[in-house]
């Protein structure tokens, strides 16, 4: 098997890369990644023969996924059954879509239309993957969750620009008969995710000495899922999932970013004091979505894929654990994205 996995130095792609090194030790992986600040060349400098105990298993090409040239030739070098492009490559965090929509327009759009491209001038098999983020969000007091039927509603330039791709790839495969699946899958957590995010913003900010910080009220659900049981629905689809379907991937793991907080606060041992819950509530982000919920059912009956982080709190003091272990990986950035945040944020 000869995978191209593009972003595959970002945070998902990465684990993915990971993943696919440790349970198919013989499979060629190459990685594309342009290695902009959200990917980060240590999180594969063993699997590159980086380092002390390093040992190739993993080719990096740094360049842009729509650099067509260089997407083509590497597209062009897979021919046999069982290689496949996973497409990873995304421009993602919401905040930097509301400053700034072109790189998202760029990578997203051009990048996957060039990827698309690619794969269909040599007919090679696709996996794209996506978010839930593209059907909008849901009312905080209703039961219904995101199915492959939801009709999409984007929010941000962000989801608007990865709706945009999703309609892409399923134009390329009625009107090319290209060989894709696409997956739209929940918030992810885990190792190796930019400190910019959510969980890991919280975490490196009280390893760090800071306060943490959370967006308004903190009621806006998300639907967790740990970063390697997504990784692992990704390969089931790329094994037996049936070609032009849309797979949605989640872990039942639905809570508020409030309750994400108080728990990571719990886990690392700050407390507040008289009415101080030991972190700063902040102005909210501009058209903030509610509440995302993920129906996998689907990929659950038919790929026989069940997520085995089911316990959202031992998956959140693993990912303490792991920043905790590894201030040398993001200590370099840290000072960098609060400063950015800073000239933003308002505590309330």
């Amino acid at each position: 098997m000869r995978l191209v996995v593009t972003g595959g130095a970002g945070f998902i792609g990465a684990n993915f890369v990971r993943t696919v090194v440790r349970e198919y030790p013989s499979a060629h992986v190459t990685v594309l990644d342009s290695l902009t600040y959200a990917a980060n060349r240590a999180s594969l400098a063993d699997l590159l023969g980086e380092g002390p105990g390093g040992t190739a298993r993993v080719d990096l090409v740094e360049a842009d996924c729509a650099d067509a040239a260089v997407t083509d030739q590497l597209v062009a070098e897979l021919s046999g059954p069982g290689d496949a492009v996973v497409h990873f490559a995304a421009e993602s965090h919401n905040d930097n879509s509301l400053a700034t929509p072109w790189p998202f327009v760029h990578s997203n759009i051009v990048g996957t239309y060039t990827v698309l491209e690619a794969c269909r001038r040599h007919d090679v098999r696709l996996h794209h993957v996506s978010t839930d983020e593209v059907y909008g969000d849901l009312e905080l007091d209703e039961e219904a969750k995101f199915t492959p039927a939801t009709a999409y509603n984007p929010s941000s330039p962000y989801s608007a620009t990865k709706a945009g791709a999703d309609m892409l790839v399923r134009a390329w495969v009625r009107s090319f008969g290209l060989r894709a699946t696409i997956s739209n899958c929940s918030n992810n957590y885990g190792p190796y995710q930019h400190v910019e995010k959510f969980i890991p913003r919280q975490i490196t900010n009280i390893l760090d000495g800071r306060r943490p910080r959370l967006y308004g009220s903190g009621a806006n659900v998300r639907d967790w899922i740990h970063v390697d049981d997504h990784n692992s629905a990704v390969l089931r689809i790329l094994a037996d999932g049936e070609l032009g379907r849309t797979y949605l991937i989640g872990a039942d793991g639905e809570q508020s970013n409030l309750q994400v907080m108080q728990t990571i606060c719990e886990l690392m041992d700050v407390t507040g004091t008289d009415g101080d819950p030991g972190f700063d509530h902040v102005t909210d982000r501009p058209g903030h979505d509610l509440r995302y919920a993920i129906d996998a059912s689907a990929t659950r009956e038919e790929l026989g894929w069940a997520p085995r982080h089911t316990d959202l709190r031992a998956g959140l003091q693993q990912t303490v654990d792991w920043y905790t272990a590894n201030r040398d990986w993001w200590e370099p950035v840290k000072a960098r994205v609060e400063a950015r945040y800073a000239s933003t944020e308002k505590v309330l």
